[in-house]
């Protein structure tokens, strides 16, 4: 799968946990961009984008993420393993 693409399933999934159907998430998306992505949302997300990609997110990728475009380019490489 591609970034593009990945970038995609990522929106419906902050669609999603976020309950906000107005997000339009982007490379350089970070948390600050909506309220609702707190610290405990930001788990739940975690939680949902192993489930939908069928990956594992380490503590060490989630706390290294600077936005959503680092956050795609991990799930790209754990999907091309």
């Amino acid at each position: 799968m591609n970034y593009d693409k990945i970038l995609e399933e990522l929106n419906v999934i902050f669609i999603s946990v976020l309950d906000n159907d107005d997000i339009k998430i982007n490379g350089n998306t970070t948390a600050a961009d909506y309220e609702e992505w707190d610290s405990l949302n930001n788990i739940l997300l975690v939680v949902a984008i192993e489930k939908h990609f069928k990956v594992k997110i380490t503590s060490a990728d989630f706390q290294s993420w600077k936005n959503v475009g680092e956050m795609a380019k991990t799930i790209e490489t754990r999907l091309n393993q």
